[in-house]
């Protein structure tokens, strides 16, 4: 996918929609809590003055009139209007126009009832609009202009086509011959499909004789098989098909008990559905809100066993192309993945569909679109026994700090599906502070926004409120990883103002590189032909960026800074050669200009990263060699997990199972310098008793300020360690490891959530982050959930 630098040119991606749980603020022993869900009335809105008045109307006319009447051409562009600004009542009485100009405005949508039967020509570019189906009250229409609404794509303009009857320009383009295909050959083809798929799978179900709730029960199962089942056409445009799935078979069915709908008193005219919907505008999710419900847990004894892995359900693929190894693996048995083994749909594969517009989307949203509240339900033994929300196991009490379950979000679904606990999230970031006068220090001032990748679309999540302020969605992609920088650009009048910049990566190999202020996508990087698992900047310089393939490959690229027009220009500064697929990188803190340490599928190697050496293309300076589970030293197994505690001391899993390392990075790379050898054993500091899964690609992290490791397993929880007491010990140690492991200070386990009724079950904990001043944590789960939690 190309992107034209310096031009706006973007593709469009689907609405935003977000499910949203949410959690009680406090849950103690034997405290009561009761299930309360606020529902705003559509009437209970601020109160307003119109822009719009009957004398702006007379003066915005093309040529001005005294009537409203008789207005035939008007322009209401560059007002800031927003849709309530544009009152039916006043708009029924412009009879006569043919042409309206509503571009350069803030419109999210069309109101449904404008009633302008002889509309022939509409201007709505450069709005913020997010769905079309509402032109459908414009049936003359002829010319039609929707540029540069960045939540619309290719999907909307199939949509107005077939919508549209005698539309014959849309964004300048002539659309007769492809509007022909898509209100004719298309719908024939999806039509015979539809009824093929009923004739086949349900004709049977549908007896003689038949109840309005057996009706009610058959639609809604033909509907969701008919919209998973029925496929025509690119995968770009499957939001429109399904669509238009959805809204031939209701026909269909009409068709089949419209004789029972006119005799029958007892049928309705319209049966509900509570089958996933076309994205709806704000105003309208409110009617259609997913029930979701926690069950309080009892609190589990302190000494509560770990219990054995569960195996992780297998997910289809759907795509055609080469496949590839991805962050995870189906089963134990699969210890030697290679990049061109089959995988399920959540490993990266290169070589997806293009879209049929260049650029991608960056679109702003609420959290209550397509939200759910997650409700408690009171126990029989609350009294009794208490409850635990989040239930911790404390293996001590004195470290053991209190979190509080704040939101439950399972904002990266595919196409936007309700259903969708399949797809898997990899990657949090905290953004970082921009200007903090003379504290430059994160800790001092960090951010509560995070960006978040899985799936198709990257997120950014505001952790106290829960809102998704913006999404972004590449259609085929698959995201691994997401990175800040913070890049000094200058404006049109000369001044500078730094702004902080996101690079996303994933299965295409491509690093989008996207200006979240200003909501664009300005450009792209192709960095590799096959997928990108992680990425990171330089700290010491924020143009460099590193990005570590499935080709075996870490590059270093400088990104460098836009201009005004968005024009920028990026080059390779360096490869990186690496002996297996790469999983986790890390700078050394202590000198990030110069080395680079990589948890890899067959190690953990190191490199030298200095720009002052003429080599573009290195070798690995030195592999570290870890203790097995017969406790022999090895540099040959999968590191899965890597960072950096301190500025000396590393932590990696997963060479045994069960455990993860501690080791010293000075005194590990110092015993190389006096030998010269390629392969040396870490110098093991301590070892941190954890899960005995065997499932890899469940990843670490750190909280340095705090001295905090964490690492989720295959159950849900979260371990957690507090290392302040041991980090001073390990600097007069020299390097001798302690034989005892260190067992995590806290366990903190996954709640019981219900989802459309069903209880989530097999939860893996892909990632776990936390903030640089260890304000809030958060989880990213195999089940499409992100979930928040904020220490107390």
């Amino acid at each position: 996918m190309l992107v034209e630098v310096g031009h706006r040119s973007c593709c469009l991606s689907a609405h935003l929609q977000t499910k949203y749980f949410h959690l009680p603020k406090a849950a103690v022993p034997g405290r009561h809590f009761t299930a309360v869900s606020f529902v705003l009335p559509g009437k209970w809105q601020k109160l307003t003055m119109s822009k719009v008045t009957t004398e702006l109307l007379l003066e915005r006319a093309v040529p001005r009139s005294t009537r409203l009447r008789k207005i035939e051409t008007l322009n209401l562009s560059k007002l800031q209007l927003k849709t309530g600004d544009l009152e039916p009542r006043l708009f029924s009485r412009l009879r006569h126009l043919q042409n309206l100009d509503l571009s350069d405005n803030a419109l999210d949508r069309l109101p449904a009832n404008l009633s302008l039967p002889g509309l022939r020509i509409l201007n709505c570019s450069n709005n913020q609009l997010e769905d079309v189906t509402a032109l459908k009250q414009f049936p003359l229409l002829e010319e039609l202009s929707y540029e540069n609404n960045v939540y619309l794509t290719t999907n909307d303009d199939y949509k107005v086509m077939f919508l549209l009857q005698n539309l014959r320009l849309l964004n300048g383009k002539d659309i007769t011959k492809l509007a022909n295909h898509v209100r004719i050959v298309n719908s024939r083809e999806l039509t015979s499909k539809v009824k093929a798929h009923w004739e086949k799978n349900f004709r049977s179900q549908l007896p003689e004789k038949y109840s309005v709730e057996h009706v009610k029960f058959i639609k809604k199962k033909f509907l969701k098989s008919a919209q998973t089942h029925v496929i025509y056409g690119p995968s770009s445009l499957s939001e429109f098909t399904r669509w238009r799935v959805k809204m031939i078979a209701e026909e269909l069915l009409a068709a089949l008990v419209g004789q029972e709908e006119n005799t029958n008193p007892e049928l309705p005219d319209r049966m509900e559905d509570n089958e996933e919907e076309t994205p709806e505008t704000p105003r309208e999710v409110g009617d259609d809100i997913a029930q979701v419900t926690l069950i309080p847990s009892k609190r589990r004894g302190n000494h509560s066993a770990v219990g054995s892995a569960s195996k992780r359900p297998r997910s289809q693929c759907n795509l055609e192309e080469e496949v590839v190894l991805s962050p995870r693996k189906s089963s134990p048995s699969r210890d030697d993945p290679t990049p061109d083994t089959p995988r399920a749909s959540n490993q990266p594969a290169k070589g997806a569909e293009e879209t049929h517009r260049n650029g991608e989307q960056l679109a702003k949203g609420q959290s209550h679109r397509r939200s759910s509240q997650l409700t408690e339900e009171p126990s029989q033994e609350q009294d009794k026994r208490g409850l635990s929300i989040s239930p911790v196991k404390d293996l001590d009490d004195k470290d053991a700090i209190s979190l509080e379950p704040l939101h439950f979000l399972q904002c990266h679904s595919k196409g936007n599906s309700r259903e969708d606990f399949k797809t898997q999230l990899w990657s949090c970031v905290f953004e970082p502070p921009l200007d903090c006068g003379t504290r430059k220090d994160p800790v001092m001032s960090t951010s509560r926004t995070m960006a978040t990748c899985g799936g198709e679309s990257v997120c950014l999540i505001d952790c106290e409120t829960g809102i998704v302020l913006k999404k972004y969605k590449v259609a085929a992609e698959e995201f691994f990883s997401v990175a800040w920088t913070t890049l000094t650009l200058v404006t049109n009048d000369g001044r500078k103002k730094k702004h902080n910049i996101l690079a996303a990566a994933g299965r295409r190999g491509i690093v989008k590189l996207i200006h979240v202020s200003a909501d664009f996508c300005y450009g792209e990087l192709k960095a590799h032909k096959k997928p990108i698992a992680t990425a990171c900047f330089s700290p010491t310089c924020e143009t460099h960026l590193f990005t570590a393939s499935y080709d075996k490959r870490i590059g270093l690229w400088d990104i460098g800074v836009p201009d005004c027009d968005y024009n920028f220009k990026a080059s390779q500064l360096m490869v990186l050669e690496v002996a297996s697929i790469p999983l986790r990188i890390a700078l050394v803190p202590s000198c990030p200009d110069q080395f680079l340490l990589a948890g890899c599928e067959e190690g953990c190697f190191a490199w030298d990263i200095r720009l002052d050496k003429p080599q573009k293309s290195r070798p690995f300076e030195v592999a570290f060699q870890f203790p097995n589970d017969e406790g022999e030293e090895t540099a040959s197994h999968r590191v899965d997990g890597l960072a950096f505690l301190n500025k000396d001391v590393v932590v990696s899993k997963s060479s045994k199972t069960g455990s993860i390392y501690l080791w010293s990075w000075s005194q590990s790379f110092e015993a190389q310098r006096k030998s010269c050898q390629k392969t040396l054993a870490a110098v093991i500091l301590a070892e941190l008793e954890w899960s005995t899964t065997d499932l890899p690609y469940l990843t670490l992290s750190t909280c340095p300020a705090a001295e905090y490791v964490f690492c989720g397993d295959e159950k849900g929880s979260v371990w957690m360690y507090n290392l302040s007491k041991h980090t001073s010990a390990w600097k007069a140690s020299k390097g001798k490891c302690s034989d005892n492991r260190i067992a995590p200070t806290q366990i903190l386990e996954w709640p019981e959530l219900r989802a459309n009724g069903e209880l989530l079950t097999e939860v893996l904990i892909n990632n776990v982050v936390t903030d640089p001043t260890f304000t809030y944590l958060v989880a990213l789960t195999g089940v499409n959930i992100a979930a928040i939690w904020k220490k107390t």
